[in-house]
């Protein structure tokens, strides 16, 4: 049970600096994050703070009190990593929106963790630079965010995910010292990796208040845009394994399964019938032959027809709509719950015939969406809609599908994170001996354990 003296304090300290949300009604929509099968407790305060110097003060009352803090970006987890325990204190960056500077002939910019991650992009557009990690939910994700997981996205096939482009954080610790980790530099090798063991950690080890990212040359022609279809997830999986081999590089390698073309189909009537996978491959080098390259390649394995090719940006973005409808039809199914798992890509076909017949032992609705350039797998479990949490058929599939990972030299998570969702699989990955390493980290960071408590660690 917090004690109400701490939320006084919290109000004395800071309600004149930020926003101090103390109200029941506007406290319970801080409950959850986008992983709504994780119901999530009531905080008994929400801080938006406006500088590092607020967060170092809601850090240290809250040691100082011995309450739990669950640090928030825009609350686009899949995994439940920002869901609120009870009584806790959500801290949430998002008021934390400065672009602080942007050198373009360093191709650094160090940016506060509410950054949007499309509007540091497009703000790196005005120098033809881009930020290149590009989670789904790059729109509304903030950077913060992005770097707590280490989001990945469409084109991290070419251009690797958050920690490739993460030179250095702004980190304010459990207690509220603030601590700078890396340096503007492409090298370093002064101590520890602290930069690298803080992207990914989920906010289980300090709340991240700005980052000092890459940026990287924006492509100097439009990518074109390659769609292919099969009639066996096998043919796809053979297109795939070409594009790798023997194709040219690619900025975004994307595959569906029949089960979603089938759920997109019944949606928006697109002419997705018979087709049981589908490739959707941009490439955004200065070679015109390498669209018609991985078009022959798609041939060469099986494509049902000639593959559509199109330089046009409009019509690119046609092309690609058929894998953004993606997630959205399968909420039009029912509720969903969003998995990720990752493999090497030559296992990728034998992963999702895996994620297939967990599917039908159970007795489950899976569709499965790949980034399968870097055999990334995003199996989403449907159920009714009125079910109240994770139905145990749906749990036991899931499950199998993380086994399946495991055995096939894989991950149970390539982006989305641990959260809450698998936090009881961490130890399955990476061994009792890793985990007490991982505990003796988080130690060393929050003595406490008030930091994002039940994620990441169980």
């Amino acid at each position: 049970m917090t004690s109400p003296g701490f939320v006084a304090a919290l109000v004395a300290e800071l309600g004149e600096r930020c926003r101090v949300v103390t109200d029941g009604d506007l406290l319970a929509s801080y409950r959850q994050d986008m992983a709504t099968v994780v119901p999530g407790g009531l905080p008994c305060a929400v801080v938006l703070p406006r500088t590092t110097q607020d967060v170092s003060a809601a850090l240290r009352l809250a040691s100082s009190y011995g309450v739990a803090v669950v640090p928030r970006g825009a609350g686009t987890s899949l995994a439940g990593g920002a869901s609120a325990v009870e009584g806790c204190l959500v801290l949430s960056t998002e008021a934390m929106s400065s672009i602080r500077s942007l050198d373009p002939l360093d191709r650094v910019a160090v940016v506060e963790a509410g950054v949007v991650n499309a509007a540091l992009d497009r703000a790196a557009g005005e120098h033809g630079l881009m930020f290149a990690p590009d989670p789904s939910s790059w729109e509304i994700s903030t950077v913060g965010g992005n770097v707590a997981t280490n989001a990945g996205g469409l084109r991290c096939v070419k251009y690797g995910v958050t920690r490739q482009s993460v030179l250095g954080l702004e980190v304010v610790l459990a207690d509220g010292r603030v601590v700078s980790t890396g340096t503007r530099t492409t090298k370093n090798v002064a101590g520890y990796d602290l930069t690298g063991l803080l992207v990914g950690s989920e906010g289980t080890l300090g709340v991240i208040t700005a980052a000092t990212v890459r940026l990287s040359r924006r492509p100097v022609v439009p990518p074109t845009t390659v769609v292919a279809a099969f009639a066996s997830l096998e043919a796809a999986g053979e297109a795939v394994a070409l594009v790798v081999a023997r194709g040219p590089e690619v900025s975004l390698l994307e595959l569906l399964d029949g089960t979603t073309l089938r759920a997109i189909d019944a949606w928006k009537r697109m002419g997705l019938a018979g087709i049981e996978a589908m490739l959707v491959v941009q490439v955004d080098g200065r070679f015109a032959g390498d669209a018609a390259a991985v078009a022959s390649l798609c041939e060469e394995a099986g494509a049902v027809d000639e593959p559509a090719v199109s330089t046009d940006p409009q019509e690119s973005e046609e092309l690609l709509a058929v894998r953004r409808l993606a997630y959205p039809a399968a909420e039009q199914l029912g509720q969903c719950l969003v998995e990720d798992v990752g493999v090497p890509v030559s296992r990728l076909p034998e992963m999702i015939r895996r994620i297939d017949a967990a599917a039908a032992r159970h007795g489950v609705t899976v569709l499965t969406v790949a980034h399968a350039g870097d055999g990334n797998l995003h199996p989403t479990f449907v159920f009714d809609h009125g079910a109240v949490g994770i139905p145990a058929a749906v749990a036991a599939a899931a499950d199998e599908v993380f086994a399946a990972a495991l055995e096939l030299d894989g991950t149970i998570t390539g982006e989305h994170g641990v959260g809450v969702l698998k936090a009881h699989w961490l130890e399955r990955q990476v061994g009792a001996d890793s985990m007490e390493l991982h505990r003796a980290v988080k130690k060393a960071f929050d003595p406490l354990g008030i930091m994002n408590p039940g994620k990441l660690l169980a």
